[in-house]
Protein backbone atom coordinates (compact mmCIF):
# COMPACT_ATOMS: atom_id res chain seq x y z
CA UNK A 1 0.00 0.00 0.00
CA UNK A 2 1.41 3.16 -0.85
CA UNK A 3 0.66 6.42 1.28
CA UNK A 4 0.42 9.83 -0.21
CA UNK A 5 0.46 13.33 1.99
CA UNK A 6 -0.41 16.80 0.64
CA UNK A 7 0.72 19.27 3.24
CA UNK A 8 4.07 18.73 4.81
CA UNK A 9 3.47 20.67 8.14
CA UNK A 10 4.20 19.49 11.75
CA UNK A 11 1.19 16.77 11.76
CA UNK A 12 2.17 15.04 9.11
CA UNK A 13 5.74 15.04 10.20
CA UNK A 14 4.01 13.47 13.50
CA UNK A 15 2.23 10.89 11.84
CA UNK A 16 5.16 9.88 9.32
CA UNK A 17 7.22 9.21 11.82
CA UNK A 18 4.28 6.84 13.90
CA UNK A 19 4.32 5.22 11.10
CA UNK A 20 7.85 4.20 10.36
CA UNK A 21 8.21 3.18 13.56
CA UNK A 22 5.40 0.92 13.82
CA UNK A 23 4.42 -2.20 12.36
CA UNK A 24 2.27 -0.69 9.91
CA UNK A 25 3.10 -2.64 6.81
CA UNK A 26 3.24 0.04 3.18
CA UNK A 27 5.47 0.40 0.63
CA UNK A 28 6.09 3.41 0.27
CA UNK A 29 5.36 7.04 1.41
CA UNK A 30 4.90 9.81 -0.90
CA UNK A 31 5.15 13.60 0.91
CA UNK A 32 4.59 16.72 -0.61
CA UNK A 33 7.45 19.01 -1.09
CA UNK A 34 5.29 22.62 0.71
CA UNK A 35 7.14 22.58 3.57
CA UNK A 36 11.04 21.56 2.62
CA UNK A 37 12.54 21.60 5.82
CA UNK A 38 10.12 19.01 7.06
CA UNK A 39 10.22 16.84 3.72
CA UNK A 40 13.79 16.40 3.58
CA UNK A 41 14.11 15.39 7.09
CA UNK A 42 11.48 12.99 6.87
CA UNK A 43 13.28 11.22 3.60
CA UNK A 44 16.78 11.11 5.33
CA UNK A 45 15.16 8.89 7.97
CA UNK A 46 13.50 6.63 5.60
CA UNK A 47 14.29 5.21 2.53
CA UNK A 48 10.57 4.24 2.05
CA UNK A 49 9.90 7.95 1.85
CA UNK A 50 9.25 9.92 -1.16
CA UNK A 51 9.23 13.36 -2.14
CA UNK A 52 6.84 15.26 -4.67
CA UNK A 53 6.04 18.69 -5.74
CA UNK A 54 2.90 17.61 -7.56
CA UNK A 55 0.24 16.83 -5.67
CA UNK A 56 -1.92 15.37 -8.71
CA UNK A 57 1.14 12.88 -8.97
CA UNK A 58 0.83 11.70 -5.41
CA UNK A 59 -2.43 11.54 -5.69
CA UNK A 60 -2.41 9.17 -8.73
CA UNK A 61 -0.28 6.88 -6.68
CA UNK A 62 -1.41 6.17 -3.46
CA UNK A 63 -4.08 4.10 -2.21
CA UNK A 64 -4.42 6.16 0.73
CA UNK A 65 -4.21 10.02 0.70
CA UNK A 66 -4.17 12.03 3.85
CA UNK A 67 -5.32 15.61 3.77
CA UNK A 68 -2.53 17.75 5.99
CA UNK A 69 -3.23 21.51 5.01
CA UNK A 70 -4.96 24.33 6.32
CA UNK A 71 -8.89 25.03 5.54
CA UNK A 72 -8.10 27.83 3.10
CA UNK A 73 -5.36 25.87 1.69
CA UNK A 74 -7.73 22.78 1.25
CA UNK A 75 -10.47 24.66 -0.19
CA UNK A 76 -7.79 26.40 -2.50
CA UNK A 77 -6.65 23.47 -4.18
CA UNK A 78 -8.50 20.63 -3.69
CA UNK A 79 -11.12 21.49 -6.41
CA UNK A 80 -8.28 21.36 -9.08
CA UNK A 81 -6.98 17.77 -8.53
CA UNK A 82 -8.59 14.41 -9.47
CA UNK A 83 -9.06 12.00 -7.17
CA UNK A 84 -9.99 7.94 -7.81
CA UNK A 85 -13.51 6.83 -7.12
CA UNK A 86 -11.62 3.92 -5.01
CA UNK A 87 -9.44 6.01 -3.06
CA UNK A 88 -8.89 6.27 0.56
CA UNK A 89 -9.07 9.98 1.79
CA UNK A 90 -8.47 10.92 5.19
CA UNK A 91 -8.57 14.41 6.23
CA UNK A 92 -6.48 16.14 8.79
CA UNK A 93 -8.45 19.59 8.19
CA UNK A 94 -10.35 21.22 11.15
CA UNK A 95 -13.53 22.83 9.78
CA UNK A 96 -14.31 21.27 6.61
CA UNK A 97 -16.27 18.92 6.90
CA UNK A 98 -17.06 15.15 4.67
CA UNK A 99 -19.76 16.91 2.81
CA UNK A 100 -17.84 19.58 1.11
CA UNK A 101 -15.04 17.11 1.10
CA UNK A 102 -16.91 14.96 -0.74
CA UNK A 103 -17.72 18.40 -3.46
CA UNK A 104 -13.93 19.31 -3.21
CA UNK A 105 -12.10 15.47 -3.81
CA UNK A 106 -14.72 13.09 -5.19
CA UNK A 107 -18.25 11.77 -4.39
CA UNK A 108 -17.68 8.20 -4.44
CA UNK A 109 -14.41 7.75 -2.52
CA UNK A 110 -14.33 6.84 0.98
CA UNK A 111 -13.37 9.66 3.39
CA UNK A 112 -12.76 9.69 6.60
CA UNK A 113 -11.58 12.83 9.42
CA UNK A 114 -8.99 11.79 11.67
CA UNK A 115 -7.46 14.15 14.50
CA UNK A 116 -3.60 13.22 15.12
CA UNK A 117 -1.50 15.23 17.24
CA UNK A 118 1.72 15.14 17.39
CA UNK A 119 2.46 12.72 20.27
CA UNK A 120 1.42 10.07 17.60
CA UNK A 121 4.97 10.68 16.53
CA UNK A 122 6.31 8.25 19.59
CA UNK A 123 2.57 6.05 18.95
CA UNK A 124 0.52 7.62 21.78
CA UNK A 125 -2.15 9.63 22.11
CA UNK A 126 -5.78 10.00 20.84
CA UNK A 127 -6.69 9.90 17.59
CA UNK A 128 -10.77 10.54 17.25
CA UNK A 129 -12.43 9.35 13.79
CA UNK A 130 -15.42 10.10 11.61
CA UNK A 131 -16.91 8.30 10.22
CA UNK A 132 -16.28 4.90 11.68
CA UNK A 133 -14.18 2.44 8.82
CA UNK A 134 -12.61 -0.69 10.26
CA UNK A 135 -9.35 0.00 8.22
CA UNK A 136 -8.85 2.88 9.24
CA UNK A 137 -9.17 2.10 12.67
CA UNK A 138 -6.85 -0.70 12.61
CA UNK A 139 -4.46 1.61 10.90
CA UNK A 140 -4.15 4.41 13.26
CA UNK A 141 -4.74 1.98 16.45
CA UNK A 142 -1.24 0.70 15.48
CA UNK A 143 0.36 4.74 16.30
CA UNK A 144 -2.29 5.77 18.70
CA UNK A 145 -5.44 5.42 20.28
CA UNK A 146 -8.59 5.80 18.25
CA UNK A 147 -11.92 7.13 19.45
CA UNK A 148 -14.78 6.71 17.07
CA UNK A 149 -16.94 9.61 16.95
CA UNK A 150 -20.96 8.94 16.52
CA UNK A 151 -21.55 12.38 14.51
CA UNK A 152 -19.54 14.71 12.59
CA UNK A 153 -20.49 17.75 14.94
CA UNK A 154 -19.25 16.34 18.10
CA UNK A 155 -15.68 15.99 15.94
CA UNK A 156 -15.94 20.10 16.77
CA UNK A 157 -15.80 19.25 20.39
CA UNK A 158 -12.47 16.88 20.09
CA UNK A 159 -10.79 19.97 18.20
CA UNK A 160 -11.45 22.41 20.25
CA UNK A 161 -9.66 20.80 23.20
CA UNK A 162 -6.59 20.08 20.84
CA UNK A 163 -6.34 23.55 21.19
CA UNK A 164 -4.81 23.31 24.60
CA UNK A 165 -1.42 22.14 23.63
CA UNK A 166 0.53 24.90 23.56
CA UNK A 167 -1.54 25.80 26.86
CA UNK A 168 -0.68 23.16 28.79
CA UNK A 169 3.13 23.33 27.37
CA UNK A 170 2.92 26.86 28.57
CA UNK A 171 1.58 26.07 31.96
CA UNK A 172 4.72 23.71 32.53
CA UNK A 173 6.68 26.08 31.31
CA UNK A 174 5.53 28.92 33.83
CA UNK A 175 6.04 26.46 36.83
CA UNK A 176 10.04 25.29 35.21
CA UNK A 177 10.23 29.62 35.29
CA UNK A 178 9.03 29.70 38.95
CA UNK A 179 11.59 27.30 40.14
CA UNK A 180 14.46 29.04 38.23
CA UNK A 181 13.37 31.91 40.14
CA UNK A 182 14.23 30.50 43.19
CA UNK A 183 17.65 29.49 42.17
CA UNK A 184 16.97 25.88 40.43
CA UNK A 185 18.96 25.17 37.70
CA UNK A 186 17.18 25.61 34.18
CA UNK A 187 17.97 21.86 33.15
CA UNK A 188 16.92 20.51 36.84
CA UNK A 189 13.93 22.85 36.54
CA UNK A 190 12.82 21.48 33.33
CA UNK A 191 13.12 18.23 33.90
CA UNK A 192 11.41 17.86 37.14
CA UNK A 193 8.40 19.08 36.05
CA UNK A 194 8.35 17.69 32.75
CA UNK A 195 8.77 14.27 34.88
CA UNK A 196 6.13 14.96 37.40
CA UNK A 197 3.17 16.03 34.90
CA UNK A 198 4.55 12.98 33.38
CA UNK A 199 4.37 10.69 36.12
CA UNK A 200 0.57 12.65 36.90
CA UNK A 201 -0.55 11.35 33.45
CA UNK A 202 0.18 7.78 33.59
CA UNK A 203 -1.01 7.25 37.16
CA UNK A 204 -4.49 9.09 35.81
CA UNK A 205 -4.08 6.36 32.59
CA UNK A 206 -3.22 3.30 35.09
CA UNK A 207 -6.30 4.73 37.00
CA UNK A 208 -9.06 5.64 34.20
CA UNK A 209 -11.88 2.84 35.39
CA UNK A 210 -11.90 5.68 37.86
CA UNK A 211 -14.24 8.83 37.96
CA UNK A 212 -11.62 11.91 36.97
CA UNK A 213 -13.14 13.34 40.18
CA UNK A 214 -11.44 10.65 42.26
CA UNK A 215 -8.53 11.71 40.93
CA UNK A 216 -8.88 15.30 41.76
CA UNK A 217 -10.18 14.00 45.26
CA UNK A 218 -7.95 11.52 46.27
CA UNK A 219 -4.91 13.98 45.17
CA UNK A 220 -5.68 16.56 48.13
CA UNK A 221 -5.52 16.34 52.21
CA UNK A 222 -7.77 18.37 54.35
CA UNK A 223 -5.73 21.89 54.77
CA UNK A 224 -3.26 20.48 52.33
CA UNK A 225 -0.68 21.74 49.39
CA UNK A 226 -2.54 20.45 46.87
CA UNK A 227 -5.96 21.87 48.45
CA UNK A 228 -4.99 25.29 49.12
CA UNK A 229 -3.82 25.32 45.54
CA UNK A 230 -7.14 23.94 44.12
CA UNK A 231 -9.02 26.60 45.77
CA UNK A 232 -6.87 29.51 45.14
CA UNK A 233 -7.21 29.22 41.31
CA UNK A 234 -10.62 28.15 41.82
CA UNK A 235 -11.74 31.57 43.34
CA UNK A 236 -9.17 32.92 41.31
CA UNK A 237 -11.28 31.73 38.06
CA UNK A 238 -8.92 29.75 36.84
CA UNK A 239 -10.78 26.63 35.56
CA UNK A 240 -13.68 29.31 34.90
CA UNK A 241 -11.61 30.91 32.24
CA UNK A 242 -10.79 28.01 30.90
CA UNK A 243 -14.20 26.36 29.78
CA UNK A 244 -14.80 29.52 28.61
CA UNK A 245 -11.76 29.59 26.08
CA UNK A 246 -12.44 26.39 25.10
CA UNK A 247 -16.37 27.08 24.50
CA UNK A 248 -14.98 30.26 22.00
CA UNK A 249 -12.48 27.87 19.83
CA UNK A 250 -16.24 25.16 19.60
CA UNK A 251 -17.76 28.78 18.14
CA UNK A 252 -15.02 29.17 15.89
CA UNK A 253 -14.76 25.90 14.65
CA UNK A 254 -18.89 25.72 13.96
Amino acid sequence: MNLGFIGTGEITKAVVLGITRSKINYKKIIISKRNNKVSKYLKKINKKIKISSDNQYIIDNSNWIFLAVTPNVGKKILKNLKFKKKCTIISFISTIKIEELKLLTNKKATIVRAIPLPPISIMKGPVPLYPRNTKVRNFFNKIGDVIEIKDEVSSLNFWATSSLMASYYEILNEVSKWLQKQGLNKIYAEKYVISLFLALSENANLKSNKDLNYLVKNSQTPKGLNEKTLKFLKKEGFFRKLNISLEKIFKHLK
